[in-house]
């Protein structure tokens, strides 16, 4: 099967993937939330560096695992050589469940929103059905087409899903360089700078507890950054992917990384802290081009933000349905889903269950906000267990391991991301509790598929002795 996955993407593309997936809606959204919490211009641009420095010590200490496991599937073809297949279903099942398909669903979900802009028709309050279990907005009708078309687009072939990531990421990419640059030459105060810089931070700010309450507010940073690992999912269709899938991590995340807190610091150079806590649904950078060009600032950042969006959505599309694939190869989901479409090459049934759910997830969630913190808690979990296995692989294969990374970024990404978890845990209980339950309900899922899969592999195992036998009885009688 593995053969049936050709190798299409070179480094560009890979980096495309890495960007595009990273960059959806969120650093135009939740930098006004992060500053409710934390209350200044200073955390918010530490925060934002926090994220971007833990996602990038991840993705360094990501390349070790990639040059030394081989197999299609990326980090959950990792947890099963670390650890089990136990670990490696709860990382797929949370993938399909939430992680994934939810982060999916909340960034279609706010193209739809952005679109409502444009067309005041589309909006979470205009109902085309409104039933007690059952609604549907027009803004949950736009968040639909558009997983659904973009699954059909992915279906046709991996060179139609690359072609329409790179179109996305160049186009976005472009959009926030020149979002930044405009609004350095026109949108930077002094007056704001030094209202929200000077005087506003002493030694004193700095205590356990405040570390925790900006621990718990890079959620929404981390949020939009923390699907730089999807290029492993698809490393199986990448030209030379031991060179090319840790260049890809290294060049993505730094890219990002330099992006946002560019746009972050043009915030709060040119936006007072108060605008920025109140900024009208929390989209900061409708503020920010209101200030500098007026009402049409505004029609441009929902035209930036809905291609960025859409080319997040292709990026995680693309690359979950491959995770799905390799489990089905391994007997833990439907075999179906481990079938490649003989035309396209690609894991069509995959991609159709990933979409049902998400669609799913969009009809009966349908709130940006509620799915952010179960996607970031599970995410965290299994990216510290990932780097923790990082050390378990060493011991495990000790003999066979080809190339090692330096510790340093794995235990700094180990120790990041613990205290963030402990973080989350403390500051939003009930939230994190609930994700835990999502994962554990992969448990008794896992016991039931996996004694099924060892009673078909013994039956198949019976009747290929029974075979081999009567095989033998007829070649023995033909000797007679």
């Amino acid at each position: 099967m593995d053969n049936d996955l050709k190798r299409t993407l070179n480094l560009k593309d890979s980096i495309s993937v890495v960007v595009g997936s990273m960059i959806g809606c969120g650093i135009f959204i939740v930098s006004a939330d992060i500053l409710r919490q934390v209350e200044n211009a200073w955390f918010l641009l530490l925060v934002w560096f926090i994220a971007g420095i833990f996602s990038l010590f991840g993705a360094i200490a990501y390349i070790e695992p990639v040059l030394n496991i081989k197999e299609n599937g990326g980090q959950y073809i990792f947890l099963k050589k670390m650890f089990n297949d136990l670990v490696a279903f709860l990382y797929g099942w949370s993938l399909l469940l939430v992680i994934q398909t939810a982060t999916i669903g909340a960034v279609c979900i706010a193209v739809g929103k952005f679109l409502g802009i444009l067309f005041p028709q589309i909006s979470s309050e205009n109902y085309l059905f409104n039933f007690t279990y059952l609604k549907l907005s027009t803004q949950q009708l736009c968040a639909l087409v558009l997983c659904i078309a973009l699954s059909y687009i992915n279906s046709r072939g991996i060179k139609y899903g690359v072609i329409t990531q790179n179109i996305f990421t160049l186009t976005k990419v472009l959009s926030i360089v020149g979002v930044i640059v405009f609004g350095i030459f026109l949108g930077c105060n002094y007056e704001v700078i030094s209202a929200n810089f000077i005087n506003t931070l002493n030694l004193n700010d700095f205590s356990i507890n405040t570390m925790g309450i900006i621990s718990a507010a890079t959620v929404g940073a981390i949020f939009a950054m923390v699907t730089w690992n999807n290029i492993t999912f698809i490393s199986g269709e990448v030209k030379d992917s031991e060179k090319n899938v840790p260049l890809a991590l290294f060049w993505g995340v730094i890219t990002v990384m330099v992006l946002y807190l560019l746009i972050n610091m043009l915030y709060v150079f040119s936006i007072p802290v108060e605008q920025i806590k109140t900024a009208p649904e929390d989209v900061v950078a409708v503020v920010l081009m209101q200030n500098i060009t007026g009402e049409a600032g505004k029609i441009i950042i929902a035209i930036i933000i809905m291609i960025s969006a859409a080319g997040s959505a292709n990026g995680l599309i693309m690359t979950g349905a491959r995770v799905y694939y390799q489990m089905a190869k391994d007997k833990l989901l439907f075999r179906n889903l481990a079938v490649i479409n003989k035309q396209t090459k690609v894991p069509v049934n995959s991609l159709i269950l990933q979409c049902l759910w998400s669609c799913f997830l969009i009809v009966f969630c349908g709130n940006y906000s509620e799915l952010l913190d179960y996607v970031i808690y599970a995410a965290l979990i299994f990216y510290v267990l990932t780097a923790i296995g990082i050390f378990v692989y060493r011991v495990k294969y000790k003999e066979s391991l080809q190339k090692k990374v330096n510790s340093v970024f794995a235990v700094l990404f180990i120790v990041m991301g613990s205290f963030i978890i402990y973080s989350i845990t403390v500051h939003k209980f009930i939230n994190s509790m609930k994700t835990i339950l999502i994962i554990a309900t992969g448990i008794p899922i896992y016991i039931v598929w996996n004694k099924y899969r060892k009673r078909s592999t013994c039956i198949k195992d019976k009747k290929n002795v029974s075979y081999t036998h009567e095989l033998s009885e007829e070649v023995s009688n033909d000797n007679r």
